[in-house]
């Protein structure tokens, strides 16, 4: 199955990224550029195959869109010719089903998505919005597709917004918290690579283990914090300096609280 991407910048480049070094037939994508030379760079890297005009996407089943939403509406403009009975799916955070469906015309197949930055190594989350027109057997065609980059979950519009921020932003949050566990680690002794190893390390395992245990998150945490032991003193230090309470007040700047 051909699919097509207008733009390979941050997000649209990660999703490039995540198919072809996860098995995707690097000859099945088909990617139209901007002006910068991010697009062509990749290429370089992945292999895939490139146009220079929006109206050369015609093979491609599936179009994704992944341009800032200043660009959108030029964009939908210019593919509105050659989008009849493809599925259409913008990454662009301003986009909504009722704004693509009006430049693509009401018949229009159309999600909205929101990938974050791990789709690059198959390990994204990727939460997606339907028009009420996709059929069961057109969002298995985006799941065939979107699986090789991670998970992918299917929420109402409402939802759609902050599913991306606590999923989207938090890869930022959780470098930062790595980067300030490997801080720590120096300070008392550890040289600066083992201790980014040890805090990456333990951040995939423990997300690993959440995943797949029997055990909630919070009973994950009870097993390690043992009566007066030293994680325990650590969770009331995180407690003491407002730890939950910063990661709320962050999601809530990300929401434009």
């Amino acid at each position: 199955m051909s699919v097509g991407f207008i733009g390979a910048g941050s997000i649209g480049g990660a999703v490039i990224t995540g198919l072809v070094r996860n098995g995707f037939d690097n000859d099945q994508i088909i990617v139209k550029g901007g002006k910068s030379n991010t697009a062509k760079d990749l290429q370089s890297q992945l292999g895939f195959k490139m146009v220079q005009k929006i109206k050369q996407l015609t093979d491609p089943e599936v179009i994704f869109i992944a341009v800032g939403d200043t660009a959108l509406d030029s964009v939908l403009t210019e593919l509105e010719p050659v989008a009849s009975g493809k599925l259409v799916i913008a990454f662009t955070g301003g986009a909504t089903i009722a704004r693509l469906k009006k430049k693509l015309g009401g018949d229009a197949k159309v999600a909205t998505a929101i990938p974050n930055t791990p789709v690059k190594v198959g390990a994204g989350f990727t939460g997606i919005t339907y028009s009420e027109n996709f059929l069961p057997e057109d969002k298995k065609k985006v799941a065939s597709i979107l699986g090789y980059t991670g998970q992918i979950v299917e929420v109402p519009g409402e939802q759609l917004g902050i599913l991306g921020t606590v999923a989207g932003c938090s890869p930022a949050f959780l470098d930062l918290f790595i980067e300030a566990l490997s801080d720590a680690g120096v300070k008392h002794g550890l040289n600066r690579q083992l201790a980014y190893d040890a805090a990456i390390g333990m951040a995939i395992g423990a997300s690993k283990l959440a995943k797949q245990s029997d055990l909630s998150v919070p009973e994950l945490k009870d097993e390690v914090t043992s009566p007066g032991g030293s994680t325990i003193r650590g969770v009331a230090a995180l407690e003491e300096n407002g730890f939950r309470n910063a990661v709320i007040k962050a999601v809530d700047a990300a929401e434009g609280e």
